[in-house]
């Protein structure tokens, strides 16, 4: 007879908690109040068992000076002459009545007692002082110790805000509530890091991948072009499809430049912005002749730090910005470089249409244009204006936009000499 099968057991539950492990006694955790209370306190004591024997040594000193009997018997032959340095009333007391002299005795007691007291408060007050200026200045030697974490996250902090990722604050020391929080923020910058990282590798792969598609479109639309015997329609829907694969280069391009652009620039070599500006205006020159656009403007010497194919494309961008987006009459583009306050300074005007206030923000939004126009538009993909600002954070510059009275725009970025 076949035996019944056993009953299928529940798996066994897992031992291992991912939760952080506690510690055994969490109230002998050396954390940022109980050093700091161990710290005051112990000052406290300290300095309250300094005061109290410096007072008690005063106090002594006061009270033996104070047990100095106020007068000498000098002679007692016939008559009593009495001698007294604090109580000249007592010197010639011969022809003093008893209680008279018992009276000058009394006030010398008590101006004895009053001038050791005067004597014990000046002293002690003094003691106070020194106390005082002492447990400052130690008082802020500790702050400084136990706060010297809190600026080190504070620089990777500001580092990071530089777009530098990398790093990390590392903090040692005893686990307490500052070595907590620079643990937090170093797994938060892990994840942020690793999250831009994968952005940046998705956009670049992407650009990459659809090159060679467009590309090969591109040259197959160029031979069907070059066929005379094609017909017209045929000719023109190739020169419509040669247009919009140009702007989809254009737009994967830009794409890759942007991701680009998102990082710090680790090599960085002088780049003059007067060459990169002239090196913009000759690209455009062309274009801006053909819409009668003048470019005008006086290039000075402007030496920064930084990457030149990056740079130039600030340049040409806000060049064929201006250029493109200009009156279509008697326009003109002024693009000019200086060095300003120890600040390399590149700023390009232009005459245009009247621009709000209100839309420069939007400007420099990827894919966004003026009046929130996003496709059609034969002037860009709109990521002009975008990559110029990515590019300047990662030089450490910065690009400011200012409405032109009477229309067009006055771009201004700086970058630290």
């Amino acid at each position: 007879m076949a035996s019944t099968p056993a009953p299928a057991q529940a798996p066994p539950k897992p031992t291992w908690d991912p939760r952080s492990p506690q510690a055994p006694f969490p109230w002998l955790r050396p954390t940022i109040r109980i050093r700091l209370t161990l710290l005051y306190g112990g000052m406290f004591l300290i300095a309250g068992i300094l005061l109290l024997s410096i007072i008690y040594l005063l106090a002594a000193q006061a009270i033996s000076t104070g047990n100095q009997p106020p007068f000498k018997i000098v002679s007692a032959s016939d008559e009593i002459k009495v001698a007294s340095a604090d109580c000249p009333a007592v010197n010639n007391a011969t022809g003093l009545l008893l209680n008279q002299f018992n009276s000058a005795i009394s006030a010398c007691i008590d101006h004895q007692r009053q001038v050791a007291l005067d004597n014990l408060l000046s002293r002690s007050l003094l003691a106070l002082l020194g106390l005082a200026v002492i447990a400052f200045a130690f008082g802020y030697a500790m702050a400084g110790r136990v706060l010297s974490p809190l600026g080190r996250i504070t620089r990777t902090a500001r580092a990071v805000a530089g777009s530098d990722l990398s790093r990390r604050i590392e903090l040692d020391g005893p686990d307490d509530e500052l070595k907590e929080l620079a643990d937090t923020f170093d797994d938060m910058l892990e994840r942020l890091q690793r999250a831009f990282t994968a952005q940046q590798r998705f956009v670049g792969n992407a650009s990459h991948e659809l090159r060679t598609p467009l590309a090969i479109n591109r040259t197959l639309l160029e031979v069907h072009l070059s066929d005379p015997g094609a017909p017209v329609e045929l000719q023109q829907l190739g020169k419509t499809l040669l247009a919009t694969n140009e702007r989809s280069e254009q737009l994967v391009e830009g794409l890759l430049l942007l991701a680009r652009s998102d990082n710090q620039i680790v090599e960085r070599k002088p780049v003059d912005l007067a060459e990169v500006a002239e090196q913009a205006v000759d690209q455009v020159h062309g274009e801006a002749a053909a819409k009668g656009v003048v470019i005008r403007g006086e290039q000075k010497p402007a030496v920064v730090q930084g990457n030149g194919v990056l740079l130039e494309r600030i340049a040409l961008n806000l060049v064929q910005n201006a250029v493109r987006y200009n009156v279509s009459e008697g326009g003109w583009v002024e693009v000019t470089t200086e060095v300003q306050h120890g600040q390399a300074v590149l700023v390009v005007s232009n005459t245009g249409p009247v621009v709000p206030a209100y839309e420069i923000d939007n400007l420099f939004e990827p894919f966004r244009r003026l009046r929130t126009e996003r496709t059609g538009s034969d002037k860009g993909v709109g990521l002009g204006l975008s990559i110029v600002r990515s590019v300047a954070r990662a030089h450490g510059g910065h690009i400011a936009a200012q409405p032109r009275e009477g229309g067009g725009l006055v771009m201004r970025v700086t970058f630290p000499v």
